[in-house]
């Protein structure tokens, strides 16, 4: 029985949006397949790991309703590696699915669509708000990098999402650094503040598009549903304390240091060929209109670079993580950006104006 028969590249922008959720390794066989359930002329494809749950739809032709589940891998890795023009079918033939391209084809098992686990949705969630997708995938660019990756600390691995009156709020940290971004919205919410896991953050930002086109939330207690055209993206939220962000900002830094931000990355990327391999250490050395980039390495080994700034602060001689500092000025886009300081033992905060909502804190190290 024909159960599909759509273009390669329509079939696999659809997989693409939901592959990434299928875990390579799962106690749970069925969590590596995928639910293909079709109803009338629209065919949805489901993944999840229990945690996230994403489903696309797309057109197809009209036949017969049907569900089952298959390998997400296999058939994306199929799908994928057909020619740009080739049409696929899929048919159904007792408790397999036969993918068929051409003169290529494919037997796949399959496993009963009625085992398959989704994530309920729907309890508790607040009221939608809708926003850009670029503004959203902007936001998340700009934290995203700051998350912690596994960490004991469970409520670290994810990003803080903060609904406040017309703002919306994103903040990452891993206890280092931390990074903060903030839009403003059209509509007023209800105040709402829940922690996404990174898993789901990754997802999204691969969903999102530099497009107008908006893409709805809804928080509730715990989850979290982001709607795109054509796309359904359901998260648990991390249950857990996050750290008080607005603590850890800091104000009234007493020395700022304005320079082109392409000469610093340019500057500390050279310095940091010598740099300790384990530590990373890099020292910013501040004096008029000058700041000297310092690495060092076990061998005794030094690397010295020196750019021209815009600084009258009094001399300051500080460490940091260099990887910290070129993942915070590769964020930004802007052409200038502002160091401010307080001593040698406090952190530094990384902003620019032409990214008003960013705040960006790295703790500083001993070198």
């Amino acid at each position: 029985m024909l159960l599909v028969q759509s273009e390669r590249n329509t079939l696999l922008a659809s997989l693409t949006a939901v592959v990434g959720v299928v875990e390579r390794r799962h106690t749970l066989p069925i969590l590596s397949n995928l639910l293909l359930e079709k109803k009338g002329s629209k065919l949805t494809l489901l993944a999840t790991d229990l945690e996230l749950q994403v489903s696309t739809q797309l057109d197809v032709q009209a036949g017969e309703d049907f569900a089952i589940t298959i390998a997400a891998r296999k058939l994306f890795d199929i799908v994928r590696a057909l020619p740009d023009s080739a049409k696929v079918k899929l048919d159904s033939k007792d408790s397999q699915v036969v993918v068929s391209a051409g003169k290529s084809r494919f037997t796949l098992q399959t496993l009963p669509a009625a085992d398959f686990p989704r994530v309920e949705t729907g309890a508790g969630l607040g009221e939608a708000i809708s926003l850009p997708q670029k503004t959203l995938k902007r936001l998340l660019q700009l934290v995203q990098f700051a998350m912690a990756s596994q960490d004991i600390r469970y409520y670290l691995n994810g990003m803080l999402l903060v609904l406040d009156g017309k703002q919306l709020r994103v903040v990452a940290t891993d206890g280092h650094r931390l990074s903060y971004a903030e839009t403003q919205l059209e509509t007023e919410a209800e105040a709402r503040e829940v922690i996404i896991p990174r898993k789901t953050v990754v997802e999204l930002s691969k969903l999102l598009g530099d497009v107008d086109d908006p893409v709805e939330l809804r928080i509730g207690t715990n989850q979290v549903t982001i709607t795109l055209p054509g796309t359904e993206l359901v998260t648990k939220v991390v249950d857990g304390k996050f750290p008080d962000y607005q603590r850890v900002i800091p104000t009234n830094q007493p020395r700022h240091l304005k320079a082109n931000r392409q000469s610093v990355i340019q500057a500390l990327q050279r310095a940091a060929i010598l740099s300790n391999e384990k530590f990373r250490g890099v020292r910013l050395v501040m004096s008029e209109n000058t700041l000297g980039i310092v690495c060092n390495n076990n061998e005794q080994e030094e690397a010295a670079d020196e750019i021209e700034v815009s600084y009258n602060g009094d001399p300051l001689d500080v460490g940091f993580n260099v990887t910290y500092l070129l993942d915070g000025l590769g964020a930004v886009n802007t052409d200038e950006i502002t160091l401010s300081l307080g001593d040698a033992n406090s952190s530094m905060l990384l902003t620019s104006e032409g990214e008003a909502g960013f705040k960006y804190v790295v703790m500083p190290m001993r070198i």
